[in-house]
Order: C-alpha cells, then sequence, then structure tokens
C-alpha cells in the first residue's frame, strides 16, 4: 500500500490546531527556590526566632551582637549548601537526560519516509514502525502485523498482537489496562517486538496516556522520614528550652529574693533595681534558650547530604533529591518491579537438556561436539534475527533473540560463511503452526524449531549428550517440561528429519536433537540484595504485570517467596478486598501479580496510613504516579522519563544491588546524623546546665557570649564534617528498620547525652571552684575562665570519639574518614590562635582576643585543661560497661 502522509503545511496546521508531541519537563531547580526551601526547616525557625530576639535586646542594651549575627551566618551557610545540593543533583539528572540521544522515528511525510525527532511527530501522522522502534505517540495500526510490548505502559512484558483497524475503529477516550492490549490501539512509550505496520496519530504531547500521567507528577511529595523526625525534635528541644529558661528564671528571681533577705527587704529595694534583677534572669533564660538549640544540626545534615550524593554516584545511583538517600535507609517496605531490576530485564537461554531429562551445563556444550554443531544449525539457519556491526542482535522476536545469544555471534557468522549449509526451503514461525523449519541440501536434512508438543507429537528418537540416537521416554520429558513450566520457563525444542521440507508439517521420522528453558532471569547478584535488604527488615514485594504463575516463580528464586505464611496475590484478587481487609493482609504479602498503576498507588497510600516508610522501584510510566507518592521513587536508568521526574533516586545500572548499596549509604547517613546529635547536645546540656547553675555558685558568666558563637560556628559546623563522613558499615544492614516518627534521641541516646553532659557539667565545676585550680593560674581569673572555654572546647572533642561507636571501638576506622583527625587538630589550633591572639601587638589581633573575652595562659594550663578534657574518653566507656550498651554495637 502506498502512503503520501501529511505535506509540510499540514503539518503546521496540525500542529496549530492539536499541539506538539512535546511532553515538557519540570522546571530546573534553581538555587533561590531551594534557598528559600530552606527556610520551611522547623530548627531553622527556631533559630531565626532567636535571633530576632536577640537583635531586639541588643538595641535594648542587653545582649551582644555577635551571637545573632552567629545565628545568622550559620542559618545562611545551611541555606547556600542546601541549595547548592539540591541544584548540583538537579543538574546531574538533567545532564543525564541532555547525554541520552533523542529518539527519533520514520514518517511518511510528502510521500517519502523521512526520519525526525519524535518531539516533532503530529496528530495525523502516518509512522512507519519496524522491529526495535519506540512508538512515538497515541494511535491506530491502519496497515500491518506488530507484536509490541507494552511494558513501559502497563509492566506487563508479555508481546501483545496487533493488526490493522478498518476505517471505522476508534481510539477510545477512557483508557483502561484492556486498551493497551486490545487489537489496534497502540502507545507511547510502548516498543515494537516484531513486524512492520504503519501507525496513524491520533493524539500527541500531554493528550497522548504518557503525557496524562506526567501532568499527574504534580501533586506534592510527602514529608521524609526526616523531616518528620527533625519537626519532632524541634518540637522537644522548643519545649525543654522555654520551660528551662521559665524555671531557670524564676529559680534566678527567687535567688535575689532570698539574698536580700525575703520579699519585704526585696521590694525595698526599689523599682529600678528590681527591673535590673528581671532584665538579669530575662538575659539568662535567653542564653539558656539558645544554648538549647543544635544550631550546627541543620548545617551537618546539609553537608552530609551533599557529600553522600556525589559519593553514590560511584555506586551507579543518582540522587535527584538530597533527602531521598537518608529516606532510603529508613524503608520498612520496598514495592520492586520484576523486569530489569530482580530480574535481567531480556529473554536467555538458562537450561539446555536432552531429550531424556538431562541438563548439560551451557559452558559445557561445546564438549558435546554433535549435539552442539546440529543446534546451532538448527537456529542459526532457522531464525528471523541476526547480529549488527555491533554485535548486538537485532530482528524477529524476543525468543529468536535470545536463542541467537545462546549460539553467538561468531556461531552464526561462521554458519553464513559456510557456503555449504546453504537452505534450500524454509518456513518461518507462525502461530498456527507453532514452528519453524529449513532445508539443507547438503546435509540432507530438515531443521526444526518450535514448541516442544508440535515435535514430540512425531518424534520416537533423540540424540542422547553423546549424540547416539536413542528411543523417546515421553513420560520423563514432560516431568522436565512441567518442571521448568513451573519456574515459568518457555521450553523450545530442535530436532531434525532427513525427508524433504513439507510445508506446515512435521515429518514422522523427526529425531530431538535436544531441548531449551528460556526465561528473563533472576540476576545473580539480586539474590542476594534482595537476601541483605530483607535481613535489614525490610519487606520486599515484587510488583509485576506478569500473570501470577510467572511471578510466583520468579519470586521462588529471587528468595522473596520462602514460608508458608508469604503470599502472592493476583489484581483481581487486590481489588475484591476491601482497604482493611489489605492492610491485615499487608506483612504477609510478597508478590502482586497482573498489577495496574492503581494498585501500585493503593499499596503505597495504604502502609503510609499504617506508617510505614515506602519504597517504589520502577520504569515506566504506569509507575509513575506510585513512584511520586511513595516516600522515596527508585527510577529506572534505562526507564521513562516519566520515571525518572517523579522518582527521588535513578538507578542507573537498573540493578537491585545498587538499590541495597542506597539503602546501606540512607543508614550510614542516618547514623552519622545521630552520631552529630549526641556529640552537640553533650555541648547543649551542659552549657544549659552550667550557665543555669553557675550564677547561684558566684560565677556570673563562665562561658561568655562570644565563646557560645565559637561552638556553634566552629564546632558545629567543622563537627558535621568530622562526624558526617563517618564510613558506612555492613552492620547497619542487620538493624531493624525505623518508625518513620519515632525520635531521633532514643532512650540509650538520652543516657548517654545526659550521663557525659552531667561528666563535664562536675569537671566544669571542679574546675571553676576548687581553689587548686585558681592558684594554678597565679589567682588570675581571667586566665581561669579563658582556660574554662578551653576546656570545655576540648571535652567537646574527645567526646567526638566516644560517639563513633556503641562499643568500644571509638579509634577504629579512622583511615577510612581522615577528615575527623584533620577537623580535630584545626580545632584545637584555631581556639589556640584565638587564646593566645593577645600576645600579638597588632590591632586586629587585640580585638579579636577582647572578643572572645580570651587571655593567655601558661603551658602548664593547658597541659591540666586536656588532662581534664580527656577524662570524658574513660568516663564514656566505664558508661557503656555499666550499662551494657557495648553488647549490642
Amino acid at each position: 500500500m502506498k502512503f503520501t502522509g501529511l505535506t509540510e503545511k499540514e503539518v503546521e496546521q496540525s500542529r496549530q490546531k492539536n499541539g506538539s508531541n512535546v511532553i515538557p519537563d519540570s522546571e530546573p531547580t534553581t538555587f533561590w527556590q531551594e534557598f528559600r526551601e530552606s527556610f520551611n526547616d522547623p530548627i531553622i525557625r527556631i533559630l531565626l526566632a532567636i535571633a530576632a530576639l536577640m537583635i531586639a535586646m541588643y538595641f535594648f542594651g542587653h545582649a551582644e551582637i555577635y551571637e545573632s549575627l552567629g545565628i545568622i551566618i550559620a542559618v545562611i551557610i545551611v541555606a547556600f549548601v542546601s541549595a547548592k545540593t539540591g541544584v548540583a543533583s538537579d543538574t546531574k539528572y538533567r545532564e543525564l537526560k541532555d547525554n541520552t540521544k533523542k529518539d527519533t522515528c520514520k514518517v511518511y511525510r510528502n510521500g517519502v519516509v523521512t526520519i525526525i525527532d519524535v518531539d516533532d511527530v503530529v496528530v495525523g501522522d502516518l509512522v512507519l514502525l519496524q522491529s526495535g522502534d519506540k512508538i512515538p505517540a497515541d494511535g491506530i495500526l491502519i496497515n500491518g502485523d506488530l507484536r509490541v510490548d507494552n511494558s513501559a505502559l502497563n509492566g506487563e512484558a508479555e508481546e501483545c498482537k496487533k493488526t490493522a483497524a478498518d476505517e471505522s475503529f476508534e481510539l477510545r477516550e477512557d483508557i483502561t489496562g484492556d486498551t493497551f492490549v486490545d487489537a489496534h490501539s497502540l502507545f507511547r512509550g510502548a516498543v515494537v517486538f516484531d513486524g512492520e505496520g504503519v501507525l496513524a496519530v491520533k493524539r500527541v504531547g500531554l493528550k497522548s496516556m504518557m503525557g496524562k500521567m506526567a501532568l499527574e507528577m504534580n501533586e506534592e511529595d510527602p514529608d521524609s522520614p526526616l523531616k518528620v523526625k527533625l519537626g519532632k525534635l524541634a518540637h522537644q528541644i522548643s519545649i525543654f528550652g522555654y520551660v528551662g529558661a521559665v524555671v531557670i528564671a524564676v529559680l534566678y528571681l527567687a535567688y535575689f529574693v532570698i539574698r536580700a533577705g525575703g520579699f519585704a527587704p526585696y521590694f525595698a529595694l526599689g523599682i529600678e533595681y528590681i527591673v535590673q534583677d528581671i532584665i538579669k534572669a530575662v538575659t539568662l533564660a535567653i542564653v539558656i534558650v539558645v544554648c538549647a538549640v543544635p544550631e550546627g544540626l541543620p548545617l551537618m545534615i546539609s553537608l552530609v547530604l551533599m557529600q553522600n550524593t556525589s559519593r553514590m554516584l560511584d555506586h551507579n545511583v543518582l540522587v535527584r533529591k538530597a533527602e531521598g538517600i537518608e529516606t532510603a535507609g529508613s524503608l520498612n517496605i520496598l514495592f520492586s518491579d520484576k523486569t530489569g531490576t530482580i530480574t535481567k530485564g531480556s529473554l536467555e537461554v538458562v537450561d539446555f537438556f536432552t531429550a531424556d531429562g538431562n541438563s548439560i551445563e551451557i559452558k559445557e556444550l561445546s564438549k558435546h561436539s554433535k549435539v552442539k554443531g546440529l543446534v546451532d544449525i538448527a537456529i542459526g539457519k532457522n531464525t528471523q534475527s541476526l547480529f549488527d556491526d555491533r554485535g548486538v542482535v537485532i530482528g524477529g522476536n524476543a525468543t529468536d533473540q535470545a536463542l541467537m545469544k545462546f549460539i553467538g555471534k561468531d556461531t552464526f557468522n561462521a554458519l553464513g560463511d559456510n557456503k555449504d549449509l546453504a537452505v534450500g526451503a524454509h518456513q518461518g514461525f507462525n502461530s498456527t503452526n507453532k514452528f519453524s523449519q529449513a532445508r539443507i541440501d547438503s546435509l540432507g536434512k530438515t531443521f526444526y524449531k518450535g514448541a516442544p508438543e508440535r515435535l514430540l507429537a512425531k518424534a520416537k528418537k533423540y540424540l542422547d549428550e553423546n549424540g547416539e540416537v536413542k528411543t523417546v521416554d515421553k513420560a520423563v520429558l514432560d516431568r522436565k517440561i512441567d518442571e521448568l513450566a513451573a519456574r515459568a520457563m518457555r521450553v523450545l525444542a530442535f530436532g531434525y528429519s532427513q525427508k524433504e521440507l513439507v510445508q506446515n508439517s512435521i515429518n514422522d521420522d523427526v529425531v530431538i536433537i535436544g531441548l531449551v528453558g528460556i526465561r528473563d532471569d533472576v540476576r545473580a547478584e539480586a539474590k542476594d540484595a534482595i537476601a541483605e535488604v530483607m535481613g535489614a527488615g525490610i519487606q520486599v514485594v515484587m510488583i509485576t504485570g506478569d500473570r501470577l504463575e510467572t511471578a510466583v516463580a520468579i519470586a521462588k528464586d529471587a528468595g522473596l517467596l520462602k514460608n508458608t505464611s508469604d503470599r502472592a496475590i493476583s489484581s483481581a484478587e487486590l481489588n475484591e478486598m476491601s482497604d482493611d481487609e489489605v492492610k491485615k493482609l499487608i506483612p504477609h504479602i510478597r508478590v502482586i501479580a497482573r498489577a495496574l498503576p492503581t494498585d501500585k498507588s493503593r499499596m503505597v497510600r495504604l502502609c503510609q496510613e499504617m506508617n510505614l516508610v515506602v519504597g517504589m522501584t520502577g520504569d515506566g510510566v504506569n509507575d509513575s504516579p506510585a513512584l511520586k507518592r511513595a516516600d522515596v521513587g527508585f527510577a529506572m536508568g534505562n526507564g521513562t522519563e516519566a520515571a525518572k521526574e517523579a522518582g527521588e533516586i535513578v538507578i542507573l545500572d537498573d540493578n537491585f544491588r545498587s538499590i541495597k548499596d542506597a539503602i546501606l549509604y540512607g543508614r550510614t547517613i542516618y547514623h552519622n546524623i545521630l552520631k552529630f546529635c549526641k556529640f552537640q547536645l553533650v555541648i547543649n546540656v551542659t552549657a544549659v546546665i552550667v550557665s543555669a547553675v553557675a550564677p547561684f555558685f558566684g560565677i556570673e558568666e563562665p562561658l561568655k557570649v562570644t565563646h557560645l558563637l565559637f561552638v556553634n560556628l566552629v564546632m558545629d559546623g567543622l563537627g558535621a564534617i568530622m562526624l558526617g563522613n563517618e564510613p558506612a558499615k555492613e552492620s547497619y544492614m542487620l538493624e531493624k528498620p525505623r518508625r518513620r516518627d519515632e525520635n531521633i534521641v532514643s532512650r540509650n541516646m538520652a543516657v548517654q547525652i545526659l550521663t557525659m553532659g552531667l561528666w563535664l557539667t562536675i569537671i566544669s565545676f571542679i574546675y571553676l571552684k576548687v581553689p587548686f585550680f585558681l592558684n594554678l593560674f597565679g589567682g588570675n581569673v581571667d586566665e581561669l575562665i579563658t582556660g574554662y572555654f578551653v576546656l570545655f572546647i576540648a571535652s567537646a572533642l574527645f567526646n567526638g570519639f566516644n560517639v563513633r561507636d556503641d562499643g568500644f571501638g571509638i579509634f577504629s576506622g579512622l583511615k577510612e574518614n581522615p577528615g575527623f583527625l584533620k577537623v580535630f587538630f584545626a580545632i584545637i589550633i584555631v581556639q589556640a590562635l584565638i587564646v593566645n591572639s593577645g600576645l600579638i601587638p597588632l590591632a586586629p589581633f587585640q580585638f579579636i582576643g577582647r572578643m572572645f573575652s580570651c587571655v593567655p595562659f601558661g603551658i602548664v594550663g593547658w597541659i591540666t585543661v586536656y588532662i581534664l578534657a580527656f577524662t570524658m574518653i574513660p568516663a564514656d566507656l566505664l558508661r557503656k560497661v555499666v550499662t551494657g550498651t557495648y553488647k549490642n554495637a
């Protein structure tokens, strides 16, 4: 049939009337958008409120400007780092897209076939479709015969037969799962397995099925588990700080009253004196609130996420949204696609056996030369596939391509070069005969390739592994075929006859050469990765468009179905259940077969209602809504753009092992956040207690406002680098998942923070009140207070070793985190420079000394405070022994 197609004028008219075929990308992430988004962090908001209060107090003459400026600088740094991370992740994703060659298609235009970009297709175009082509738009097959792979749309990996429609057929408005597999409709994103035909384009761009899916991606993402936990922590810290501030302020006022000898003498001092005391109490209360808030936590999280998004690229994981990597570590349940993730994504020969049921290892087949030689001819001279110049199999259906990979390019070329093996007569495969045949006159044989039941209906003989002709025992062979069928394998048989080729018929003297089992096999590394993920307490559910029997067989081989309580259900069964019934069944579900996009979204929603953190993998348009709704969506690197837009993480190699790596690094990030929380909250608890209690012991301000500024900016920021790069430990994969709303500060963590905070408080008051230490500094109170500044910082640094490990291995793994010791000594050097800046007779250094209220002191004092600070390590080791936490480390 001759096709003319549209003219250039008709193309432009169609584009103006029906729109273009472009499905717009999401807008690129901008620095300013990400910067503003940072201010939604609950702890950032608390910090800004404190800064505003400190600024107000400064203008009334009751506070220094340094602390408020320090907080504002810290917040700006956090927003900058977060924005930079978000933009960098989005840029890497877009670079990946830009490096991907744009899809093209063949269309009839102006009477000739021309190749154009898919984006340039319009309604009314006639597209020539051939084997391997991706369908560029929605429409109807008007000529030819195709077998189509709709897996990008419905997850269904089976071939779908399409035939030419008559003029009365119209593309449905209401698309259902059945529409994808009807006889004539074709949809953008599907791939032609085999055949040739012409598509009449009816819908393009956002009006296509893929375009509509893309529009559904605009709903808001759920809050990440980390954001939920940080929100709870911010609330708890707020309560602790505000209640503590009020209590301390009241106690401080009570102290003034008691010191005056009661209420009457106190009120007799006059209103001006009382107001000054109230201001002192309020000022102290604000200092306590400042001490209570972990200013460095947002910065630490931003830095850790930024560092790890870059590191994950080495593991074939592109993190599109930084919080996604931490969320991966919090998963309770993971819904995984089958094809290409758990399985290899293409059919291959996984078993070869002779008709006596005995398998021959594929790598050992070359040792059985007679059998192999005949099988090679039965495949290589009896196929519609071939190798292109790059060694890639093209043409034919998926089964033909699997068989070609089985014999290999070299064998195929050798058969083609051998003039003695010319094909005299040939009949291709068709669905009625279920076999193909080829006559090689030089060998005097007709070779068959087809369904076992067709060849076995005529065969009485077979070749054993030594190439000797034996009599077939069909009962034995049927058991073998049934066994492979139970493992979701497609079985093909090969045979030869000495008689001439007869069209549509198999000769009655056929001898069975051998049989093969073909399937999309489970990745070897996926089995191990699934075992590790399940060992981490994460429920893995394979969700696929395949039929239930196939899905169950794959799930058993992958290690998903092990116990009698494990359930495999179909979409139909699922849709007969109420939401409450499904929720009761969810802990036992391991497989969902014949799944529709609505099933995936429903399962994500129900799991989230059960307070579970949900992961979803996918590569097709049909997966996009569920990828978007899930807490973390893993989009496959070779999947559709709609899926990648919806996911937080792109798995570049489509491998389940990379998902396991993402989970491990997510858990590592969370552990490092916990380590930093323990590191910083010990400082905060001590600062609160010392600042609150010291005035009652006659010490007005043991920690100056600028000392707290040093803690907030230098200690917190560099502490994030110290602990943010702690190495991943495989032991993290043995832990149970964490609940979405669980507290960041666990009971054991709280015990460690309070114990070490109290120990540092005890050291502080021993140092500040025992006369020995004042005498050590020659009675100079300024040197004593400066020494306390050094003691406080050094104690926090030594406690940094304590938080590295819950057991006794606090010094292990330092080689894997070289930044730890670098930062450790950098902080010591910076503080030493600040303390001794007064020794340099230059104005800037004199100013630094005055700003930090520091005076230089002697080497004996330095040694003394560092010995006291070092006691943090043995004190915590003793705590671990007493509480027994080291046993669980």
